[in-house]
């Protein structure tokens, strides 16, 4: 088993860190209000398919009685 060098651990962290491409404010200011926009369209739309469900089913069972 190799011995842990935590100090060698630490600069390859840094260099891998160094290569990595971070977005810039406007990408991710426009990543996060897609985000939100989508959420708030599956919101809507999970609302809507569970109200329709459920009066669908208050319907049928209705009819059984």
């Amino acid at each position: 088993m190799a011995k842990f060098n935590p100090f060698q651990f630490l600069q390859e962290v840094r260099a891998e860190t160094a290569k990595v491409t971070w977005p810039s404010r406007r990408e991710t200011l426009v990543t996060t209000g897609m985000v939100f926009v989508f959420v708030t369209l599956a919101t809507i739309f999970f609302f809507i398919v569970d109200q329709v469900i459920r009066v669908g089913l208050t319907a049928f069972l209705n009819l059984l009685r």
